[in-house]
């Protein structure tokens, strides 16, 4: 999918590219290309002049030749952005190359951004740029848009993970922690901790490439100064990830020591009935071995008196481990 955007009084306006024909009616600041056919690549290469690498989008590429700026003034960037998906929550690449200087459309700047599918982050930047005139005036203040963007992307996931935090805690701290909730809040756990990885990943990436836009000297005074409040942006973020893993941590020892507990009272039991059990089985091997004929015939009361005194033996523990409160 290809989607050009343009600037029309201060407002950022989404136009779909279904043939070569339609680019040459628009001059945009950004050109979105959304897991791209070879034949919109085409279209790119013949009209922009621009040749997308093959390796755009490749996750196994080298860190450090992730941002590198080309001689003809061409900025490449490579980013990963948060998709906080509850059922599958991942980073997608994308792939950023601002050219500053685009001849074939006359104009100071054109932002191309590869990825293989949809980021929450340009949605909101297109909703907000829509309906608030005067957000954007070029390339590079698109991309720094994005990256603003994608700081309160992650603050936003966070906040949520802080109110899903809230409900495991008090079920943690509840009291009655059966075997099958503490699975489900272990569960929960493994969920919120992968998330607050992630985000802490992103957070890292963005500041990466946010210091490298500043380091290119690409950025007037205005830009420059954006740039540094969305680091400062990032560096808060920190402190609340690294909150979060240490309740995480607090509540993943709580639970499992909670399940200890709910083990060590099963084991409890066997080993009062072990205990209370030898005295009975004492008797009973005495019982069968001092007799020089079978009881039976001998003494009427002898396997009554023995049960009995078995009963006994075995009650008398018991009621001893009561009186110490070892049962409850």
């Amino acid at each position: 999918m290809l989607n050009i955007f343009t600037l029309a009084n201060g407002r950022l306006f989404q136009e779909e590219i279904d043939a070569l024909e339609e680019l040459s009616k628009f001059q945009p600041i950004w050109v979105d290309l959304e897991a791209p056919t070879l034949e919109e690549k085409r279209w790119i290469k013949q009209y922009y002049g621009l040749s997308i690498p093959e390796d755009a989008m490749d996750e196994d590429i080298e860190e450090s030749a992730r941002f590198y700026r080309e001689d003809n003034d061409e900025l490449h960037i490579r980013s990963d952005f948060l998709i906080a998906d509850d059922d599958e929550p991942r980073t997608v690449r994308v792939a950023f190359i601002l050219n500053l200087e685009n001849d074939a459309l006359k104009s100071k700047g054109v932002l191309f951004s590869i990825h293989d599918e949809d980021v929450p982050v340009f949605r909101l930047l297109r909703m907000r740029a829509r309906r608030a005139p005067g957000l954007i005036e070029d390339a590079k203040e698109v991309l720094l848009k994005l990256f603003d963007a994608d700081a309160e992307y992650s603050a936003d996931t966070l906040e949520g993970i802080y109110d899903e935090v809230e409900k495991v805690s008090n079920k943690v701290l509840s009291g009655n922690m059966t075997d099958d909730l503490a699975g489900e809040v272990l569960g929960a756990i493994a969920r919120h901790e992968d998330m607050s990885g992630r985000i802490r990943r992103n957070v890292m990436d963005t500041r990466r490439a946010v210091s490298f836009m500043m380091r290119s000297k690409m950025l007037n005074s205005e830009q420059f100064e954006e740039a540094r409040q969305i680091l400062r942006d990032m560096d808060s973020l920190d402190s609340h990830t690294a909150f979060l893993f240490d309740k995480i941590n607090f509540l993943m020892d709580a639970t499992v020591g909670f399940i200890n507990i709910n083990q060590n009272k099963i084991i409890k039991i066997f080993s009062v009935a072990s205990v209370a059990l030898l005295p009975p089985t004492l008797i009973a091997s005495i019982y069968g071995m001092n007799f020089k004929f079978l009881p039976e015939l001998d003494w009427t009361l002898g396997y009554p008196y023995a049960l009995v005194l078995m009963v006994a033996s075995a009650l008398v523990p018991m009621w001893y481990f009561r009186k110490r409160g070892w049962l409850k």
